[in-house]
Parts: structure tokens; C-alpha cells; sequence
């Protein structure tokens, strides 16, 4: 559902760190979820609210919500990036975690 992708999300990262996730930094790692529909807005609006309110942070959640706009693919040397260079990953998403329900 689209609140257990919500809920990954917020599991696999910092939404504290403005401008910043890992060693990465600048405006294109910021925490932000992009939006298709009203309904996506909405839910993500009440788990943003409900992670704000939770304590779970010493630091305030600066996570963005945004309209979706065009997308564009990455260029091709983006592409398939970790298996062109070989290196891992820095963010991996655990195989239990997508397969049963998430929660924090």
C-alpha cells in the first residue's frame, strides 16, 4: 500500500538532515516525496504528521511534500551506477521488509 511505501521510506533514511543523506549533500538529497493524486498528499500529510508528533527524532522532520512534475530518466552513465563502478549500495532495502508489513 502506499502507506507501507511511506512507512520504508521513513525506515531506510534521516529525514532530519536537510540537504543531506549519508556522505551525499546538496538541494537533490534532500527528504521529499513527490505526488501523483490528492489522496497520496493526504497520506502522506497524516504519517509526516503523526512521525513529527511521535518523538521518535531529537531533531525537527524537514521532509517536503511535492506535486509530482515530469520525470526524467537519469543519463546513461547514472544508470545501473553501483554495477558500472562495482561498488554496494549505500541504501538497500531489506527482502523481509518487502515482502510483510512495516512498521516502526
Amino acid at each position: 500500500s502506499y502507506a507501507e511505501l511511506l512507512d520504508l521510506f521513513f525506515s531506510l533514511h534521516d529525514p532530519t538532515t536537510l540537504n543531506r543523506q549519508g556522505p551525499d549533500t546538496g538541494s537533490q538529497y534532500r527528504s521529499v516525496i513527490f505526488v501523483y493524486t490528492p489522496q497520496q498528499q493526504k497520506e502522506a500529510l497524516v504519517i509526516l504528521e503523526k512521525l513529527r508528533d511521535s518523538g521518535r527524532y531529537q531533531d525537527p522532520v524537514v521532509t517536503e511534500i511535492v506535486e509530482a512534475k515530469m520525470f526524467y530518466p537519469a543519463e546513461d552513465y547514472h544508470q545501473d551506477y553501483y554495477k558500472k563502478h562495482n561498488l554496494k549500495p549505500l541504501c538497500q532495502i531489506p527482502k523481509p521488509a518487502v515482502k510483510g508489513k512495516i512498521t516502526h
